[in-house]
């Protein structure tokens, strides 16, 4: 990957939705430069997918979210990789990775409810094969999404000054 595609990248880390002109601008390079660049990233899978970065708390229909620990037992020549498989072609699964530590999966989920990712976890997630445990946390609060923090900026106050 070249340092200018790399710019490029990060530019769409930064904000998306960077018009391929602003781009240019910034790097000062052509627009038809950044346009290849971006359909590199693109045909590589290194830009999977663009999205705006919700924040749930704040809208009228809310949502719950969890974090499910999996312990996989790996099977035979194929390790990981069939049971993620599995796990990730559920429509409740928004992310899933492969984790070291005391768990092997961290399986992301959204549901109406509670009942909803308890049924998930009963029902779909636990009876895999190769799957020898779960631990289910409920997302309560986010302070953090992404990068970007989600309390609004306080008003800056001017400061009185005595000489």
């Amino acid at each position: 990957m070249t340092d200018f595609v790399k710019q490029v990248l990060k530019l769409l880390g930064e904000n998306a939705r960077y018009s391929f002109a602003e781009m240019a601008d910034i790097l000062g390079a052509s627009e038809q430069d950044v346009k290849n660049a971006v359909k590199e990233l693109e045909e590589t899978k290194t830009v999977v997918k663009y999205a705006a970065i919700l924040n749930t708390e704040v809208l009228p229909e809310k949502n719950v979210q969890a974090l499910i620990e999996v312990k996989v037992a790996p099977q035979k020549l194929k390790g990981f990789e069939s049971c993620a498989e599995e796990i990730y072609n559920f429509p409740e699964v928004q992310s899933l990775y492969l984790m070291s530590g005391g768990f092997d999966l961290a399986v992301f989920v959204e549901g109406k409810d509670i009942g909803s990712i308890a049924k998930f976890v009963a029902e779909k997630l636990s009876v895999l094969d190769g799957i020898v445990g779960v631990a289910t946390h409920f997302i309560l609060k986010k302070y953090k999404i992404e990068g970007q923090i989600t309390k609004p900026a306080p008003a800056h106050k001017r400061e009185i000054i005595q000489a």
